[in-house]
């Protein structure tokens, strides 16, 4: 099995906000031990230009057993666990620089799409358990999240030992005004709910687990 830490990525602030969930869940848990293994915490420009090369800068520096990089989706209600990363960038807002990308590809010649390395199944039923709200994802969207994630998978892909993914994360109350759509989730819920879906990782990675055989697709 790969050796190393569980590297945690988080990002900046974006949309003119003041504060992401994403890196808030991950700096409160930097430095923590989960499953006897060091969490490290990372934060990514949300800039198309910038933030891959953060990513491979963490990867090198730090050859993480596990990877999970956050994202905040402000219209959703839950924690969602991402199944799929695809090759687009479409870019609805502009990021942190002021760049808005349109049907450009994150990889230019990769494929289509990458499959998260996670056993997205087994989490999502262990935080259905711990009464978090939870669910499984087919769209990370096509903005800088999606970019990160189909960047780190395409980071990993010939290192079979690593396991990775994407999770997004609902917004935190004090932006609840911002998303009258969505229900917002206390931090102290969603630290707990990423610091369980690491250890459920690794757990499954340590025991050789295949993920849950269950469905979790979809009919839209």
């Amino acid at each position: 099995m790969t050796r190393g830490p569980v590297l945690l990525t988080g990002f900046e602030p974006f949309g003119g906000e003041a504060i992401n969930p994403s890196w808030e869940v991950a700096r409160a848990l930097h430095g923590q031990r989960i499953g006897g293994v060091p969490v490290v915490a990372v934060q990514l420009p949300c800039v198309f230009a910038t933030a891959p090369f953060a990513l491979q800068a963490a990867l090198a520096a730090h050859r993480p057993r596990l990877a999970v990089c956050l994202g905040l989706a402000a219209s959703r209600s839950a924690i969602s666990l991402e199944r799929v990363a695809v090759n687009l960038i479409d870019a609805r807002i502009a990021d942190n620089a002021g760049a808005q990308p349109v049907d450009a590809p994150v990889q230019p010649g990769g494929p289509a799409a990458h499959f998260m390395r996670l056993p997205v199944k087994r989490i999502a039923a262990a935080l259905g358990a711990a009464g978090l709200p939870a669910e499984i994802s087919y769209s990370a969207g096509t903005f800088v999240c999606n970019q990160i994630a189909y960047a780190l998978l395409h980071a990993l892909r010939r290192r079979p030992g690593c396991a990775a993914g994407f999770i997004h994360l609902p917004p935190l109350p004090v932006q609840a005004a911002l998303y009258p759509g969505s229900r917002p989730m206390a931090l102290a819920d969603q630290v707990r709910g990423i610091a369980l879906a690491i250890d459920v990782a690794l757990a499954a990675q340590r025991d050789g687990l295949a993920d849950l055989a269950e469905t979790g697709g979809r009919v839209d």
